[in-house]
Protein backbone atom coordinates (compact mmCIF):
# COMPACT_ATOMS: atom_id res chain seq x y z
CA UNK A 1 0.00 0.00 0.00
CA UNK A 2 1.22 3.53 -0.73
CA UNK A 3 2.51 5.50 2.13
CA UNK A 4 0.26 8.63 0.64
CA UNK A 5 -2.81 6.38 1.41
CA UNK A 6 -2.21 5.84 5.51
CA UNK A 7 -1.15 9.59 5.21
CA UNK A 8 -4.67 10.93 3.45
CA UNK A 9 -6.00 8.56 5.76
CA UNK A 10 -4.99 10.18 8.99
CA UNK A 11 -5.58 13.71 7.59
CA UNK A 12 -9.60 12.76 6.99
CA UNK A 13 -9.60 11.53 10.60
CA UNK A 14 -8.12 14.68 11.69
CA UNK A 15 -10.16 17.27 9.58
CA UNK A 16 -13.10 15.00 9.23
CA UNK A 17 -15.46 17.52 10.19
CA UNK A 18 -14.47 20.02 7.65
CA UNK A 19 -14.61 17.03 4.63
CA UNK A 20 -17.74 16.58 6.08
CA UNK A 21 -18.72 20.30 5.37
CA UNK A 22 -17.17 19.91 1.98
CA UNK A 23 -19.28 16.95 1.06
CA UNK A 24 -22.76 18.67 -0.19
CA UNK A 25 -20.71 20.56 -2.76
CA UNK A 26 -18.52 18.41 -3.70
CA UNK A 27 -21.61 16.04 -4.36
CA UNK A 28 -23.14 19.42 -6.55
CA UNK A 29 -19.89 19.25 -8.48
CA UNK A 30 -19.87 15.82 -9.19
CA UNK A 31 -23.10 15.63 -10.28
CA UNK A 32 -23.47 18.98 -12.15
CA UNK A 33 -20.13 18.83 -13.48
CA UNK A 34 -18.45 15.38 -14.35
CA UNK A 35 -21.04 12.65 -14.58
CA UNK A 36 -22.59 14.99 -17.32
CA UNK A 37 -19.46 14.28 -19.24
CA UNK A 38 -20.13 10.78 -19.98
CA UNK A 39 -22.57 12.52 -22.73
CA UNK A 40 -19.15 13.56 -24.93
CA UNK A 41 -19.79 10.44 -26.86
CA UNK A 42 -22.30 12.18 -28.50
CA UNK A 43 -20.04 13.75 -30.40
CA UNK A 44 -18.39 10.64 -31.76
CA UNK A 45 -22.01 9.37 -32.64
CA UNK A 46 -24.74 9.52 -35.41
CA UNK A 47 -27.41 9.59 -32.78
CA UNK A 48 -30.18 7.79 -33.79
CA UNK A 49 -33.40 9.02 -31.59
CA UNK A 50 -35.12 5.53 -31.88
CA UNK A 51 -31.95 3.65 -31.19
CA UNK A 52 -31.35 6.23 -28.04
CA UNK A 53 -27.41 7.41 -27.46
CA UNK A 54 -25.45 3.98 -26.28
CA UNK A 55 -27.32 1.85 -29.53
CA UNK A 56 -26.74 5.03 -31.97
CA UNK A 57 -23.52 4.04 -34.57
CA UNK A 58 -19.85 5.24 -34.12
CA UNK A 59 -18.83 7.76 -36.59
CA UNK A 60 -15.28 8.26 -35.34
CA UNK A 61 -14.61 12.49 -35.80
CA UNK A 62 -16.71 12.60 -38.72
CA UNK A 63 -18.99 15.01 -36.64
CA UNK A 64 -16.05 17.34 -36.41
CA UNK A 65 -15.21 17.63 -40.05
CA UNK A 66 -18.33 19.90 -40.42
CA UNK A 67 -16.55 22.81 -38.42
CA UNK A 68 -13.69 22.93 -40.93
CA UNK A 69 -14.75 21.70 -44.15
CA UNK A 70 -16.95 24.87 -44.66
CA UNK A 71 -15.76 28.47 -46.29
CA UNK A 72 -16.88 29.66 -42.83
CA UNK A 73 -14.58 27.54 -40.73
CA UNK A 74 -11.90 30.40 -41.08
CA UNK A 75 -14.19 33.52 -40.59
CA UNK A 76 -15.91 32.02 -37.48
CA UNK A 77 -12.57 30.72 -35.56
CA UNK A 78 -10.64 34.00 -36.53
CA UNK A 79 -13.89 36.41 -35.35
CA UNK A 80 -13.65 33.82 -32.11
CA UNK A 81 -10.85 34.39 -31.26
CA UNK A 82 -9.52 37.84 -32.04
CA UNK A 83 -13.31 39.51 -30.61
CA UNK A 84 -12.44 37.32 -27.42
CA UNK A 85 -8.89 38.45 -27.20
CA UNK A 86 -9.66 42.00 -27.42
CA UNK A 87 -12.47 41.77 -24.49
CA UNK A 88 -9.83 40.08 -22.55
CA UNK A 89 -7.40 43.05 -23.02
CA UNK A 90 -9.84 45.57 -22.76
CA UNK A 91 -11.53 44.43 -19.80
CA UNK A 92 -8.08 43.58 -18.04
CA UNK A 93 -6.57 47.26 -18.81
CA UNK A 94 -10.05 49.77 -18.43
CA UNK A 95 -11.24 47.38 -14.79
CA UNK A 96 -7.86 47.89 -13.63
CA UNK A 97 -7.95 51.56 -13.90
CA UNK A 98 -11.57 52.34 -12.92
CA UNK A 99 -10.41 50.15 -9.86
CA UNK A 100 -7.59 52.64 -8.89
CA UNK A 101 -9.18 55.91 -9.65
CA UNK A 102 -12.34 54.57 -7.43
CA UNK A 103 -9.84 53.48 -4.98
CA UNK A 104 -8.29 57.01 -4.41
CA UNK A 105 -11.72 59.12 -4.59
CA UNK A 106 -11.91 60.52 -1.50
CA UNK A 107 -15.55 60.52 -0.85
CA UNK A 108 -16.65 56.53 -0.35
CA UNK A 109 -20.11 57.07 -1.13
CA UNK A 110 -19.11 58.56 -4.07
CA UNK A 111 -17.06 55.52 -5.08
CA UNK A 112 -19.81 53.29 -3.89
CA UNK A 113 -22.46 55.14 -5.99
CA UNK A 114 -20.05 55.07 -9.12
CA UNK A 115 -19.40 51.13 -8.84
CA UNK A 116 -23.20 50.18 -8.15
CA UNK A 117 -23.76 52.72 -11.21
CA UNK A 118 -21.21 50.42 -13.63
CA UNK A 119 -22.35 46.95 -11.91
CA UNK A 120 -25.90 47.76 -13.16
CA UNK A 121 -25.59 46.48 -17.00
CA UNK A 122 -23.96 43.25 -15.89
CA UNK A 123 -27.52 42.40 -14.55
CA UNK A 124 -29.22 42.86 -17.85
CA UNK A 125 -30.16 40.10 -20.11
CA UNK A 126 -28.22 40.55 -23.40
CA UNK A 127 -31.89 41.19 -24.73
CA UNK A 128 -32.27 44.15 -23.53
CA UNK A 129 -28.96 45.30 -24.05
CA UNK A 130 -29.46 44.57 -27.84
CA UNK A 131 -32.65 46.43 -27.39
CA UNK A 132 -30.96 49.60 -26.31
CA UNK A 133 -28.11 49.32 -28.75
CA UNK A 134 -30.89 48.67 -30.95
CA UNK A 135 -32.40 52.22 -29.77
CA UNK A 136 -29.18 54.29 -30.86
CA UNK A 137 -28.40 52.28 -33.98
CA UNK A 138 -31.75 51.92 -35.81
CA UNK A 139 -32.19 52.86 -39.31
CA UNK A 140 -35.05 54.49 -39.37
CA UNK A 141 -35.61 55.20 -35.31
CA UNK A 142 -32.11 55.01 -34.06
CA UNK A 143 -30.58 57.98 -31.90
CA UNK A 144 -27.79 58.16 -33.41
CA UNK A 145 -29.37 58.17 -37.09
CA UNK A 146 -32.54 60.80 -36.24
CA UNK A 147 -30.82 63.03 -33.51
CA UNK A 148 -26.98 63.01 -33.69
CA UNK A 149 -26.39 62.82 -37.19
CA UNK A 150 -28.42 65.56 -38.46
CA UNK A 151 -27.12 67.86 -36.51
CA UNK A 152 -23.62 66.79 -37.59
CA UNK A 153 -24.77 66.84 -41.17
CA UNK A 154 -23.89 63.05 -41.66
CA UNK A 155 -25.64 60.72 -43.85
CA UNK A 156 -27.51 58.42 -41.43
CA UNK A 157 -25.86 55.10 -41.76
CA UNK A 158 -27.47 51.30 -42.02
CA UNK A 159 -25.31 49.86 -39.11
CA UNK A 160 -27.34 46.38 -39.09
CA UNK A 161 -26.01 46.14 -43.25
CA UNK A 162 -22.64 47.18 -42.87
CA UNK A 163 -20.24 44.98 -41.16
CA UNK A 164 -17.03 47.13 -41.31
CA UNK A 165 -18.73 48.98 -37.81
CA UNK A 166 -19.14 45.91 -36.04
CA UNK A 167 -15.45 45.32 -34.98
CA UNK A 168 -15.86 48.08 -33.34
CA UNK A 169 -19.34 47.90 -31.70
CA UNK A 170 -19.36 45.13 -30.28
CA UNK A 171 -16.20 45.10 -27.93
CA UNK A 172 -17.84 48.38 -27.13
CA UNK A 173 -21.17 46.54 -26.11
CA UNK A 174 -18.98 44.24 -24.31
CA UNK A 175 -16.71 46.48 -22.12
CA UNK A 176 -19.82 48.70 -21.03
CA UNK A 177 -21.78 45.40 -20.32
CA UNK A 178 -18.93 43.70 -17.61
CA UNK A 179 -16.66 46.30 -16.81
CA UNK A 180 -18.45 47.00 -13.34
CA UNK A 181 -18.11 43.11 -12.80
CA UNK A 182 -14.10 43.37 -13.37
CA UNK A 183 -13.71 46.26 -11.59
CA UNK A 184 -15.43 45.29 -8.40
CA UNK A 185 -13.22 42.39 -8.23
CA UNK A 186 -9.99 44.25 -9.00
CA UNK A 187 -10.97 46.75 -5.81
CA UNK A 188 -11.51 43.98 -3.49
CA UNK A 189 -8.10 42.82 -4.61
CA UNK A 190 -6.86 46.67 -3.61
CA UNK A 191 -8.63 46.94 -0.26
CA UNK A 192 -6.47 43.77 0.94
CA UNK A 193 -3.21 45.39 0.03
CA UNK A 194 -2.37 46.77 3.62
CA UNK A 195 -2.11 50.55 4.28
CA UNK A 196 0.83 50.31 5.92
CA UNK A 197 2.77 50.09 2.31
CA UNK A 198 1.70 53.25 1.28
CA UNK A 199 2.13 55.12 4.88
CA UNK A 200 5.97 54.18 4.42
CA UNK A 201 5.91 55.08 0.56
CA UNK A 202 4.87 58.55 1.57
CA UNK A 203 7.14 58.70 4.26
CA UNK A 204 9.92 58.15 1.36
CA UNK A 205 8.64 60.62 -0.34
CA UNK A 206 6.75 58.52 -3.32
CA UNK A 207 4.87 59.91 -5.51
CA UNK A 208 1.04 58.66 -6.38
CA UNK A 209 2.23 57.14 -9.51
CA UNK A 210 5.04 55.38 -7.96
CA UNK A 211 2.54 53.92 -5.24
CA UNK A 212 0.44 52.69 -8.02
CA UNK A 213 3.82 51.32 -10.18
CA UNK A 214 5.63 49.50 -7.28
CA UNK A 215 2.98 49.42 -4.39
CA UNK A 216 -0.55 48.68 -6.17
CA UNK A 217 0.09 46.71 -9.28
CA UNK A 218 2.54 44.13 -8.11
CA UNK A 219 0.15 43.16 -5.11
CA UNK A 220 -3.01 42.40 -7.10
CA UNK A 221 -1.34 40.67 -9.90
CA UNK A 222 -2.06 37.46 -8.60
CA UNK A 223 -5.76 38.33 -9.36
CA UNK A 224 -5.11 40.32 -12.84
CA UNK A 225 -3.30 36.27 -13.84
CA UNK A 226 -6.20 34.58 -12.35
CA UNK A 227 -8.99 36.27 -13.90
CA UNK A 228 -6.70 36.39 -17.50
CA UNK A 229 -6.59 32.95 -17.20
CA UNK A 230 -10.23 31.87 -16.55
CA UNK A 231 -10.85 33.98 -19.33
CA UNK A 232 -8.35 32.53 -21.60
CA UNK A 233 -9.59 29.44 -20.79
CA UNK A 234 -12.44 30.22 -22.79
CA UNK A 235 -11.22 31.71 -25.66
CA UNK A 236 -12.68 29.55 -27.95
CA UNK A 237 -16.21 30.56 -26.41
CA UNK A 238 -17.96 33.71 -27.19
CA UNK A 239 -21.15 34.99 -25.64
CA UNK A 240 -23.86 33.91 -27.56
CA UNK A 241 -25.95 36.84 -26.43
CA UNK A 242 -23.58 39.35 -27.55
CA UNK A 243 -23.06 37.88 -31.09
CA UNK A 244 -26.81 36.95 -31.92
CA UNK A 245 -29.14 38.78 -30.26
CA UNK A 246 -27.03 42.66 -30.32
CA UNK A 247 -26.65 41.95 -34.16
CA UNK A 248 -30.35 40.64 -34.43
CA UNK A 249 -28.72 37.67 -36.59
CA UNK A 250 -28.14 40.04 -39.43
CA UNK A 251 -27.16 37.68 -42.06
CA UNK A 252 -25.18 40.96 -43.74
CA UNK A 253 -22.70 41.25 -40.76
CA UNK A 254 -21.65 37.69 -40.82
CA UNK A 255 -18.53 38.05 -42.10
CA UNK A 256 -17.64 40.46 -39.06
CA UNK A 257 -20.25 38.64 -36.10
CA UNK A 258 -20.51 34.98 -36.75
CA UNK A 259 -18.84 33.20 -34.13
CA UNK A 260 -18.64 29.33 -33.45
CA UNK A 261 -21.20 29.48 -30.92
CA UNK A 262 -23.81 31.19 -33.63
CA UNK A 263 -22.72 29.03 -35.98
CA UNK A 264 -23.78 26.22 -34.53
CA UNK A 265 -26.91 27.03 -33.24
CA UNK A 266 -27.93 27.87 -36.55
CA UNK A 267 -26.50 24.17 -38.01
CA UNK A 268 -28.39 22.99 -35.39
CA UNK A 269 -31.33 24.64 -36.28
CA UNK A 270 -31.24 23.94 -40.11
CA UNK A 271 -29.80 20.44 -39.93
CA UNK A 272 -31.49 19.28 -36.47
CA UNK A 273 -28.07 17.35 -36.00
CA UNK A 274 -26.63 17.11 -31.79
CA UNK A 275 -23.89 15.15 -32.94
CA UNK A 276 -22.19 18.22 -34.49
CA UNK A 277 -23.34 20.25 -32.21
CA UNK A 278 -21.89 18.29 -29.42
CA UNK A 279 -18.70 17.98 -31.49
CA UNK A 280 -18.20 21.71 -31.78
CA UNK A 281 -18.86 22.11 -27.93
CA UNK A 282 -16.23 19.59 -27.08
CA UNK A 283 -13.89 21.21 -29.61
CA UNK A 284 -13.71 24.34 -27.23
CA UNK A 285 -13.44 22.67 -24.11
CA UNK A 286 -10.61 20.43 -25.09
CA UNK A 287 -8.93 24.14 -26.86
CA UNK A 288 -9.57 25.69 -23.98
CA UNK A 289 -8.07 23.45 -21.10
CA UNK A 290 -4.70 23.24 -23.24
CA UNK A 291 -4.71 27.24 -23.39
CA UNK A 292 -5.17 27.08 -19.85
CA UNK A 293 -2.58 24.70 -18.79
CA UNK A 294 -0.23 26.27 -21.67
CA UNK A 295 -0.80 29.87 -20.15
CA UNK A 296 -0.28 28.43 -16.61
CA UNK A 297 2.94 27.04 -17.31
CA UNK A 298 4.15 30.18 -19.21
CA UNK A 299 3.44 32.10 -15.83
CA UNK A 300 4.80 29.36 -13.80
CA UNK A 301 8.10 29.93 -15.84
CA UNK A 302 8.02 33.39 -15.16
CA UNK A 303 6.76 33.70 -11.72
CA UNK A 304 5.68 30.42 -9.88
CA UNK A 305 4.01 32.33 -7.30
CA UNK A 306 1.76 33.95 -9.63
CA UNK A 307 0.64 30.66 -11.32
CA UNK A 308 -2.79 29.71 -10.92
CA UNK A 309 -1.58 26.41 -9.95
Amino acid sequence: MPESIPAFCKTVRAYWVFYLMMLPAGLVLIVNNYIPMFGVIIAFKNINYAKGIFQSPWIGFQNFKFLFSTESAWIITRNTICYNAVFIVLNLLIAVAFAMMFNEMRSRFLSKFHQSTMFLPFFLSMIVVSYLVYAFLGQDHGFLNTVVFPKLRIEPIEWYSEPKYWPLILPIVNVWKNIGYYTVIYMAAMLGIDNEYYEAALIDGASKWQQIKNITIPLIVPVMIVMTLLQIGKIFYADFGLFFQVTRNAGALYPATQVIDTYVYQTFLSMGDIGMSSAAGLFQSVIGFILVLGSNLIVRRISKENALF
